[in-house]
């Protein structure tokens, strides 16, 4: 049986009097690529926060790589890193010098040597002496990932990771979030763009006004959306339109 990784139990978080999250339960099995859909508003990032320990939950319980959020914050960020919707690079500085500040804040031994490793790793050896602010987007995002791996946490959250970005940055941070899942490491996707979803997603949980309303694998999704008449082909539905119909079919309580 697989090691779950991040388990959420009847987790509830408000501000004031706006209920963001309402009861959310899910469970990410290590290794694994989990996507988290939702529209604007679902309670997705706030969701995102709790897990990595910048926001506490109002009640229930959350547990990161065996660690308890609340009252375990520091042996969670220890397991953990975080990519937000934006690229937090220093422009400032060069590629090299952003992953050898990252790796020094992290105490590790030969800080140089982390950070040839990753720039190799993502394909920005050549401009590793540049000053990030003559990076394009893809390859800001590409430096992001590979800042999130020093030290090599193994759980990665990913909080709409190619936002903003044009179609050929989008493969590439695709390729980068394949390669880590491939290597062991537990990736937690939040998006908004669905064929990131299908093209990424071991399991997929689409939250909804603040709860998760519906959570399995692509094709156990589909097996909800109702079926198509067939004249010749079957046509196969894509996660959009599993999407619109869940949320349409649960959206009224």
């Amino acid at each position: 049986m697989q090691n779950i990784a991040i388990k959420v139990k009847d987790l509830h978080k408000a501000y004031r009097q706006l209920k963001v999250l309402q009861g959310v339960e899910l469970a990410v099995e290590e290794g694994r690529i989990f996507a988290l859909l939702g529209s604007n508003g679902a309670g997705k990032t706030t969701l995102i926060k709790i897990l990595s320990t910048l926001l506490r939950p109002d009640s229930g319980t959350v547990m990161v790589n065996g660690f308890d959020v609340v009252s375990q914050p520091a042996q969670v960020r220890q397991s953990i890193s975080l990519t937000g919707q934006f690229a937090a690079v220093d422009e400032l500085l060069t590629g090299r010098e952003n992953l050898i500040m990252i790796a020094r804040l992290r105490h590790l031994r030969q800080p140089w040597q982390v950070a040839d490793e990753l720039l190799t790793r993502f394909g920005l050896s050549e401009a590793a002496n540049r000053r990030v602010s003559t990076y394009s987007g893809g390859m800001r995002r590409r430096l992001d990932l590979a800042m999130s791996l020093v030290g090599r946490p193994p759980i990665i959250f990913l909080d709409e990771p190619t936002t903003g970005l044009d179609p050929e940055g989008r493969l590439e941070v695709w390729k980068v979030v394949k390669e880590l899942a491939e290597g062991g490491r537990t990736v937690f996707l939040t998006t908004q763009y669905l064929d990131e979803a299908e093209q990424l997603a071991d399991y997929i949980a689409i939250l909804h006004r603040g709860k998760i309303i519906a959570s399995d694998t692509l094709m156990g999704l589909k097996k909800l959306f109702p079926p198509a008449q067939v004249e010749y082909v079957e046509k196969q539905p894509t996660l959009e339109e599993i999407f619109l119909a869940i949320i349409g079919k649960k959206g009224v309580y």
